[in-house]
């Protein structure tokens, strides 16, 4: 996978391949005050086809999947009874044998991203033969 700051630098300056799916949001002023985030650069999720990268903030680290070193992956859909509220999040298992949770942290609830995210790894397989 390419260097996560050169995806994230790529993806801010644009254009990007396209192949390339990115998602950003304005960072909300007021938000962004309280958080202490409000220099930061907006939220930013970005899915190649060799993984994803994803900025929050400066106080918190990239979160970076690399599909290269992914066994298989499965997608997660929980709701509560005691609201309508959903969650969505992919369970990762990778070739060393362990196991993550992925879900993105800024776009949660962007249904389209987390597809984004499971279309780009099953394209990842085929075009490499794990399939």
């Amino acid at each position: 996978m390419t260097d996560p700051r050169t995806v994230l630098w790529q993806a801010r300056r644009g254009p990007v391949p396209a192949d390339w799916r990115v998602f950003t949001k304005r960072r909300g002023k007021l938000s962004g005050l309280f958080r202490g985030t409000s220099h930061d650069p907006d939220p930013l999720l970005v899915i190649t086809p060799d993984g994803a990268v994803e900025y929050i903030s400066e106080r918190k680290p990239l979160a970076v999947v690399a599909f290269q070193d992914l066994a298989d992956m499965r997608i997660r859909v929980a709701s509560s009874s005691s609201s309508a509220a959903v969650s969505t999040w992919v369970d990762l298992r990778y070739l060393d044998g362990s196991k993550a949770k992925w879900r993105s942290a800024g776009f949660a609830d962007d249904l389209e991203a987390v597809q984004g995210f499971i279309e780009a790894y099953g394209a990842h397989k085929a075009l490499r033969g794990y399939v």
